[in-house]
């Protein structure tokens, strides 16, 4: 299979239904043979905040030390999102693996499983390749005939805040509802509970009754918000003291609440997680389009809410952080869901409404909702596309912030656009940034760059080195690669072979060359031998710019990014020259953090022990 293939698999037409039941699932699940029952979880379920908290206890369990699995939908912008292990997403060849393994179990199978259901044997088989210590796993819809509720008895279930959604489907009311979640609890298990409506709570007591669970609800009594800006906030709960959430919105520290809740009672099941790890694991969590700032300068505020309890928490948030404040709404709803009650929420904060239309089949057209916010008395325009939306806040000056909201279709399609847009004004910033420096300013800098990387111990230890041929204005690497020769190091170049895949390819002639993609001179393949990832000891990356946290800007279609991911014993290095350092970059789902950013000034990145500065 190539990535594509694997892809199609996922997503066939054949798949995408909504068909509760754990039949098929069962099926699949034994024909891989049950890698669920190997596992440890815990088990989250809920109508809003059950993706914050699968994040929450994620983070911190990876900061105790354990290999953590995370399992969560839908994704925003690529189903690699949805496997995580230890917060890295699946690699391509990963999710290829599983994609072939599962498309196998389940061929032949006369009632064929769901798009989700297939998904989910695939995160289970990783997971349990993987040896994860414990796996968080988020309930796809419902919970009692959720493709997830095959595995056995988790260490918590966990019942998030509880709201009418997927009525036609979970039923007309909450205690219905509840009663969907709560199938996720099994017998003489622990469940730890939001604190819900009465109705809600009676289900959860009940139903805990009658299987010999305990359940723990988590009382809200002591909790108390000591700081919060833009930045994070800082809150108390219980014994949990002063504890600092990357996360914003006062409805996140309620969840927090229940996190800790759940920490609690696998510290009392003897999972040993200090309460620095605790600490260290809040403040660091991140869950994207969640209150999510995207940018400070235009400001851009980015959330998935998309249902009125969704909403009433983000404007709540907004008028705590920014009191007083207005706000552009870049919005874009689904026809089947209670939106006159999501925009009504937000009509006192609204100075305006950007009216898009998500990627969804049952999105409501954007002219039509902007026809519908124009009735109720206020300004709106519909765009064509995010796009040309996307553009029109990039253009916003001063006090003007942007929220944008209405469905979690259309925050993976904003994050895409707007970090493709911001990379692509950076790129060229860092672009323009090299080229303003004269053919002997670069070649003087190349040169001092140059002799940082041979002066090194990764480049002496190295006896294959993966660099390349530099076009104008990059850093240029023909005096170390030369070097490299004389030093009887195989030295290897990248080779595009399709619009995301790199290959390394050793030149056998001087002849060897050619013009490839972005007019970058490559090895031509007839010309030259193919090494194989796992033999290149050092790869040298190009930069369009950087930070000082070697988040590295490349051509932007992810070429080297996406090959590290098979280069298992290599050291990465980049190189830039000093003049492309930028604050902070918008990197893209496929990049990768440098090890090391060499410049003419400075070594930036993990290794300190060469940071000399010249001049």
């Amino acid at each position: 299979m190539k990535l594509k293939d694997a892809l199609d698999f996922i997503h066939a037409p054949a798949g995408k239904r909504s068909d509760l039941a754990l039949d098929r699932v069962s099926v699949l699940m034994d024909r891989l043979s049950q890698p669920q029952r190997d596992l440890k979880f815990v088990h989250v379920a809920g109508t809003n905040g059950k993706g914050s908290a699968c994040a929450m206890l994620s983070s911190i369990l990876t900061c105790a030390g354990y290999r953590t699995g995370l399992y969560t939908s839908p994704h925003l912008e690529r189903v690699h999102e949805r496997f995580r292990i230890n917060g890295a997403e699946i690699s391509d060849e990963g999710l290829i693996r599983l994609a072939e393994q599962v498309s196998a179990a389940a061929a032949g199978m006369e009632d064929p499983p769901t798009e989700f259901e297939r998904l989910t044997a695939m995160a289970l088989l990783y997971f349990k390749q993987e040896r994860c210590d414990i796996v968080v796993l988020e309930v796809g819809l419902g919970g009692r005939l959720d493709a997830t509720n095959m595995i056995p008895c988790p260490e918590v279930a966990v019942l998030m805040n509880i709201g009418l959604e997927h009525t036609e489907i979970l039923g007309h009311t909450l205690a219905r509802i509840a009663g969907e979640k709560a199938g996720i609890i099994k017998a003489g298990g622990t469940v730890v509970a939001y604190p819900g409506p009465q109705e809600t709570v009676e289900v959860f007591q009940t139903i805990c009754a009658e299987r010999c669970a305990s359940l723990h609800m988590t009382s809200l009594e002591s909790l108390q918000v000591t700081s919060e800006d833009l930045r994070g906030q800082t809150f108390s709960w219980g014994p949990f003291q002063n504890i600092r959430l990357n996360l914003l919105g006062p409805h996140q520290v309620k969840n927090a609440a229940v996190v800790l809740n759940v920490i609690s009672q696998l510290q009392m099941k003897g999972w040993n997680i200090p309460p620095q790890t605790i600490r260290k694991g809040l403040d660091c969590v991140v869950w994207p389009a969640r209150m999510e700032i995207l940018s400070r300068n235009p400001f851009v505020l980015l959330d998935g809410a998309h249902n009125p309890q969704c909403v009433d928490a983000m404007a709540n948030a907004l008028k705590r952080l920014m009191p007083d404040q207005k706000f552009v709404f870049l919005v874009g709803v689904l026809a089947d869901k209670d939106y006159a009650a999501m925009l009504s929420l937000t009509y006192p904060l609204a100075v305006r409404y950007l009216c898009v239309t998500p990627d969804s089949e049952r999105a409501l057209p954007a002219g039509e909702l902007a026809d519908y916010l124009r009735g109720h008395g206020h300004r709106a325009d519909a765009y064509d596309s995010i796009d040309s939306a996307i553009k029109v806040v990039l253009e916003l000056q001063g006090a003007e912030k942007v929220v944008t909201f209405g469905s979690l279709y259309l925050a993976g399609s904003v994050r895409n656009c707007f970090y493709r847009c911001i990379c692509r004004q950076q790129r060229t910033d860092g672009i323009r940034s090299r080229d303003q420096l004269s053919p002997a300013e670069r070649a003087e800098r190349s040169h001092k760059i140059v002799q940082k990387i041979l002066d090194s111990e990764h480049f002496k230890a190295a006896s294959c080195v993966m660099s390349y041929r530099a076009v104008k204005g990059e850093v240029d690497l023909t005096e170390l690669n030369d070097m490299a020769k004389r030093m009887n190091k195989r030295v290897v170049f990248p080779l595009c072979i399709s619009e995301s895949e790199m290959e390394a390819m050793l030149p056998l002639t001087e002849d060897s060359w050619t013009l490839g993609h972005y007019g970058i001179p490559e090895p031509v393949p007839e010309l030259s031998q193919q090494v194989a990832p796992e033999n290149i000891d050092l790869i040298i990356c190009p930069c369009s710019a950087f930070d000082p946290e070697c988040h590295r800007m490349g051509m932007g279609a992810g070429y080297y990014d996406r090959y590290l991911e098979r280069c298992k014993y290599a050291r990465v290095i980049a190189v830039a020259f000093e003049a492309q350092k930028l604050g902070k970059v918008h990197h893209r789902p496929w990049d990768k953090i440098m090890e090391q950013v060499y410049t003419e000034k400075a070594i930036y990145g993990q290794d300190k022990t060469d940071t000399r500065k010249d001049g």
